[in-house]
């Protein structure tokens, strides 16, 4: 049983209306029927462009919003059909945030033990007296001295302060963390200090981490299983190896030919460049919402939505939204001759 599963999940926002939209009706598609699954001890990349859904799953998962339709269970509990208490306890404890800027996550009026013990004291882990000793214990645990317990955010640095962070969410002993970008706000000097923590920790403690991330090196160096997301949907989803091996869906070949290698030139992925901008979500395009920018589109593609199914040939786990995922697992990224006769830019676009 899967320790967080969420099942067809949809999460809609209502247009605003203002003097520019007036006429306008219609719901922002954040996130759009999206099924997905975090086993005990698991890493899951979360991958996609800026607006394709990733930090608002990120947010029903915390429990942080309620989604507009579907089910989230956790451990095979339905969450939406709890008590306010229970379902209080359970995301406010087995469920923690690690968020993208360290610097706004935490209050500058606090002393990092402050911030740390909070969520200790109002859950009632520990006696009063023992308080200070588990924020000494969480400081050391994360790389950074007891001392520092009784200094202010802006004492320290950026690399710093995220373990700060991440010393918050252990404090009350979650079995799952959601990182959203982690490491974006910080110097590239100081990301494997805090991605290499993140792994040590995971193996230390038992969690589950979903990792939301733009670099897919990252990504790779992180996950057990990789999701990609696109316009609020899941397009393709297997294990790390199995994915980046033999990729199945345009859109991860895309985000994948845009990773700097320092491999020999026959084995670099061929850079593919999407042209024009992704749909709106308030109003996506019929068939697969990536055909508007997919370099192999075929006709069948604007009428058609492709099934999230297991790709033809691949690992069982290995799934993907594509009418064409077995023509683009053998061929190599960019090489559209050996895929059916592609559709051009404008004419996707009519």
């Amino acid at each position: 049983m899967p320790l967080l599963e969420l099942e067809s999940v949809r999460r809609f926002y209502k247009q605003k209306h203002t003097m520019f939209s007036r006429g306008t009706h219609g719901q922002v598609r954040a996130v759009d029927g999206v099924d997905f699954t975090v086993d005990q001890g698991e890493t899951v990349g979360l991958v996609g462009e800026s607006g394709c859904g990733k930090s608002t799953l990120a947010r029903i998962i915390c429990g942080l919003e309620a989604p507009s339709e579907g089910t989230v269970r956790w451990n095979g509990a339905d969450v939406g059909a709890m008590s306010a208490a229970d379902r209080k306890s359970l995301l406010h404890r087995e469920v923690q945030m690690v968020f993208q800027d360290p610097h706004a996550s935490l209050d500058p009026r606090r002393s990092v033990g402050q911030s740390i013990a909070e969520g200790v004291t109002t859950h009632r882990l520990l006696p009063a007296s023992k308080v200070d000793a588990r924020v000494g214990e969480l400081l050391t645990q994360v790389g950074l001295n007891p001392e520092h317990a009784h200094r202010y955010p802006h004492e320290f640095s950026g690399g710093q302060l995220q373990r700060i962070g991440i010393a918050r969410a252990l404090a009350v002993e979650p079995k799952l963390l959601v990182c959203d970008e982690p490491v974006s706000a910080l110097d590239i000097s100081v990301r494997a200090q805090v991605l290499n923590l993140l792994n040590r920790l995971k193996r230390e403690l038992g969690l589950s981490i979903v990792f939301i991330a733009h670099d897919l090196d990252v990504v790779q160096h992180m996950s057990d299983r990789i999701v990609t997301m696109y316009l609020g949907k899941v397009v393709e989803q297997g294990d790390c190896d199995d994915v980046y091996a033999a990729t199945a869906h345009p859109y991860t070949r895309a985000l994948l030919s845009a990773i700097p290698r320092k491999l020999a030139p026959d084995e670099r992925l061929e850079r593919v460049v999407l042209e024009g901008d992704p749909p709106s979500p308030i109003d996506p395009p019929p068939g697969c919402p990536f055909h508007t920018r997919c370099y192999a589109a075929v006709e069948r593609c604007a009428t058609d939505v492709p099934a999230l199914r297991s790709v033809p040939g691949g690992q069982p786990a290995h799934h993907a939204s594509c009418h064409l995922a077995e023509q683009i697992t053998r061929s190599r990224v960019g090489m559209v001759s050996t895929l059916p006769s592609p559709l051009s830019l404008s004419e996707r676009n009519q």
